[in-house]
């Protein structure tokens, strides 16, 4: 027990080399021995001649599994980490396990929505509103749209109320109305209460077959003053686009140029609901269809309020219809507050002419803005 050496786990000699004789372990040990804080090798040597163990010597060994370097995460039986292809294989079946649970919940899902819409177990309000269709059908339908192909950027969305009456005023173009569904999904799914916007549109959508009822049952209404109080009365935000025809139907050449804001029903509208204007500006839409010309005699004679030419419609046929992919961006700018107005503010034209120049000017504003910050029309 005299000679007994305690071996470090990453000595590279044998144990049999280790029991060697006193002068050999004493010359080996001093290269090897990491440098003691006090004495030295002369101290070591003569406790080593005599043939007792070094107590420094015991104290300074590495322990099992301390000492070493850790290359890996290794399971050890001291109590060292697993293997992290274990633990990847570990969480691979759990995820593998987690997958049937979610289908099966997204399929049970879906056939409970089929039976509601069979059994017409489902409500709609007075509009003719749909929520559970419009989040599980027509937003799961636009969000590609929306994510993938115009990669809308949305600033401000804070600037729209947790609660409560709302009027969204925005610019209008594109040819196609696609900036207000675009504009309906980026509340929806930017706002923290996924607030639903309700679009105020024109006669025409509610003429169109199919259209119709897609339009109902995503919460539009009417343009008009009456349909457009409710909403707000009942604590909705609201979204209206002033420019009407005129601005989506606008030739390329004047892209960005805010046309007339009728005469200014929209305000009035706030105002006898004591709810906060909030300008949007959005830019993008202008380009996806760029309206070089416009048919009117053909746009007559369809009942149209113009016919588009665009340099790919109507000369590549259903392809030419296909918009351009262009990066959008969707500003809503600080909110106009309107309640501390008293009741028969609504009926003095020259405080609705100065409000709606106001909404109208910083729109443009925020237009010409985001417009210069922009790299490119498509990234």
């Amino acid at each position: 027990m005299a000679d007994a050496k305690v071996i470090p786990f990453d000595d590279d000699r044998s144990r049999g080399g280790a029991q060697r004789g006193g002068a050999q372990r004493g010359s080996g040990g001093a290269r090897r021995r990491p440098r003691q804080p006090s004495g030295g090798r002369g101290a070591a040597a003569p406790d080593t001649a005599a043939g007792t163990a070094p107590v420094h010597e015991a104290a300074v060994s590495p322990l099992p599994g301390a000492a070493r370097p850790r290359r890996a995460e290794r399971s050890t039986p001291y109590g060292g980490e697993t293997e992290p292809e274990e633990r990847s294989a570990r969480v691979d079946g759990q995820e593998a396990e987690a997958r049937p649970d979610r289908w099966e919940r997204r399929i049970a899902g879906g056939l409970a929505f089929l039976r509601r819409r069979l059994t017409g177990d489902y409500e709609v309000d007075e509009f003719g509103y749909d929520k559970e269709l419009t989040d599980q059908v027509l937003m799961s339908l636009l969000r590609p749209l929306y994510e993938k192909y115009f990669r809308v950027e949305v600033k401000g969305i804070e600037n729209i109320p947790q609660d409560g009456g709302a009027l969204v005023v925005a610019n209008h173009s594109g040819t196609l109305p696609l900036d207000g569904l675009m504009m309906q999904v980026a509340v929806h799914d930017n706002h923290p209460a996924q607030r639903h916007l309700r679009l105020l549109a024109a006669d025409l959508v509610f003429v169109l077959p199919v259209v119709n009822e897609l339009a109902r049952k995503a919460g539009h209404t009417l343009a008009c003053v009456e349909d457009a109080e409710r909403l707000l009365q009942q604590g909705e935000v609201v979204g209206v686009m002033p420019e009407g025809f005129k601005g989506i139907g606008k030739p390329f050449s004047e892209r960005y140029k805010l046309q007339r804001f009728g005469r200014g029903g929209f305000v009035s509208t706030a105002l006898r609901a004591g709810t906060p204007i909030v300008p949007c500006s959005i830019v993008g839409a202008e380009e996806i269809y760029p309206m070089i010309g416009n048919a009117k005699t053909l746009a007559r004679l369809l009942g149209f309020p113009y016919f588009p030419i665009t340099p790919t419609f109507p000369w590549l046929g259903p392809l030419g219809a296909m918009p351009l992919p262009t990066k959008w961006t969707i500003q809503f700018g600080e909110p106009i507050p309107t309640d501390g107005y008293p009741p028969e503010a609504a009926e003095d034209p020259m405080l609705m002419f100065n409000l709606t120049d106001q909404v109208r000017e910083q729109i443009q504003h925020t237009l010409y803005k985001l417009l210069v910050q922009r790299r490119s029309v498509f990234f």
